[in-house]
């Protein structure tokens, strides 16, 4: 069978369609960071540390996510052809089968993802419009959802530029609540409050200061993926320069807002107050008691629209990673499909097409869908090792570098990223780890079938012990979870 021939994506689209700006890419980086998490996360800091263990946390986390920031600045310039983050730098890195399964463990997660997303709006509804339910999985809140994601289909299938501008005006209207529960509670805020038993010394259910950075560290390892946002659609961009900027200025915006969201509220309530807030938009909580009723009501209404414009950067990011791989022979050709807007239809139906399916799910067994989304979260961390790993080896093997060309530099930075990475897959936990094994598994299955159908060998030596490995892993990780020795809930 004659070999197809893979059609560079970026060269299609600049011949008909106009890229992505640093704005919209600034918003897309930040608006798939801020989600829902910031909303929860007043209780979420302080269910497992005190204020001063929160401030290290926030150092440990923001050192290793600059790293990773770097590192997808610095490969977007070094490495302008690898325009689809990072399945690409694993794809260059590691081999086929690694950036496949890169892919794979990327797109699984952003749509599944994406129906918390759909459910968490309609949940935050619930407020206003009791009959959506607090869990946001009753027959009306789905109904809700699934009109919802359609909605969001169409405007993708208009032009992913459109889309993105859409995203723009969600991102600087989630900003807006936020910035003014930031200047509220910055107001009220009281130093003997947020002094009190800094250490956690007179809770000793929290453990001791290293403890409770370790709790922080599980908050954190969730509120920063998407900060590699930018460089997934950078075949899309008009400046290549505009990649890395992005990255930057995104990474700089989710930091500080997390920061002071999280610890200007230890000086409105203090530890145990916050701790016993209920998880679901504790921001509310916290502006209330600073400024009265309408500030929760505020708060809620902002969570709803920042929600919202997440599950809009996510069904881009779930549409744009598979449509790149199968372009490149990675992925079924059905997945690289688009229409006269240059959207990528074929993975975007296929990917809503699901979300659908598990909004349905959710109405009858929502702890079924808590558990596959709680193992897919993990699934995502797995490319960022990989982004790290390759420009740590750029930098030690001194390809695409000149004389004298910051490689000192990018070796720390590169090692950090990796470090960093690998103990964000290790603090998700060792199950956790194990599980994403029966996600990865049927993916052998769709890229033999990528590979078989362009005439191609689908595995090397090594990538069959790599698949086999993972089979049986799969194996393992289903038998205990049928005997309930390990548990994704």
């Amino acid at each position: 069978m004659a070999k197809s021939v893979s059609i560079p994506v970026s060269t299609v689209r600049k011949k008909s369609i106009a890229g992505l700006g640093l704005v919209p890419l600034v918003a897309l980086v930040v608006g798939s960071m801020i989600g829902g998490g910031v909303f929860s996360l007043p209780q979420n800091m302080a269910k497992g540390a005190s204020p001063g263990a929160v401030i290290i946390g926030w150092l440990i986390a923001g050192v290793g996510m600059l790293a990773l920031a770097f590192v997808y600045q610095g490969l977007s310039t070094r490495k302008p052809t690898l325009d689809a983050g990072p399945y690409s730098y694993a794809r260059a890195g590691f081999g086929d089968f690694i950036g496949f399964n890169s892919a794979w463990g990327y797109w699984l997660s952003a749509w599944i993802g994406n129906v918390s997303y759909a459910v968490l709006i309609f949940g935050a509804l619930s407020y206003f419009v009791p009959m959506f339910g607090a869990e946001g999985n009753t027959w009306q809140a789905i109904v809700g959802a699934s009109i919802s994601l359609w909605l969001v289909h169409a405007l993708i299938l208009m032009g992913i530029r459109q889309a993105a501008l859409v995203n723009v005006i969600t991102t600087i209207a989630k900003l807006a609540p936020i910035f003014i529960f930031i200047v509220a509670v910055l107001i009220a805020f009281s130093l003997p409050t947020f002094s009190i038993d800094l250490w956690g010394s007179g809770a000793p259910a929290l453990g001791d200061v290293m403890t409770q950075v370790k709790s922080t560290m599980l908050v954190t390892l969730w509120v920063f993926i998407g900060i590699e946002g930018a460089s997934v659609v950078s075949a899309r961009a008009e400046r290549r320069a505009d990649i890395g900027k992005a990255t930057i200025l995104g990474f700089a915006v989710a930091l500080s807002v997390y920061l002071l969201v999280s610890l200007l509220s230890f000086g409105v309530m203090t530890q145990p107050e916050l701790a016993g807030l209920p998880s679901s938009a504790s921001m509310a909580n916290v502006l209330e008691k600073a400024v009265g009723p309408w500030g929760s009501v505020l708060v809620r209404i902002g969570l709803v629209v920042s929600v919202a414009g997440a599950f809009l950067s996510w069904t881009l990011f779930a549409a744009e990673i598979p449509y790149r791989a199968a372009r490149e022979g990675m992925m079924p050709e059905v997945f690289a499909r688009e229409n006269a807007n240059g959207s990528p239809t074929g993975s975007l139906w296929i990917t809503n097409i699901l979300v659908q399916i598990f909004l349905i799910i959710t109405l009858y067994a929502n702890s079924t869908y808590l558990a596959l989304f709680y193992i897919a979260s993990t699934a995502i961390l797995v490319p960022y090792v990989f982004s790290g790993a390759y420009a740590l080896k750029l930098a030690l093997t001194g390809e695409s570098y000149g004389a004298g060309n910051g490689r000192g530099r990018d070796i720390f930075v590169g090692a950090i990223a990796t470090v960093y990475g690998i103990w964000l897959v290790y603090a998700a936990g060792p199950n956790y780890l194990l599980m994403c094994a029966l996600l990865y598994a049927p993916g052998i299955l769709v890229y033999w079938w990528a590979r078989n159908v362009r005439g191609e060998k689908a595995f090397s030596v090594a990538e069959a012990a790599i698949a086999a490995g993972i089979v049986i892993a799969a194996g393992i990780a289903g038998y205990w979870m049928w005997t309930g020795a390990i548990s994704a809930l």
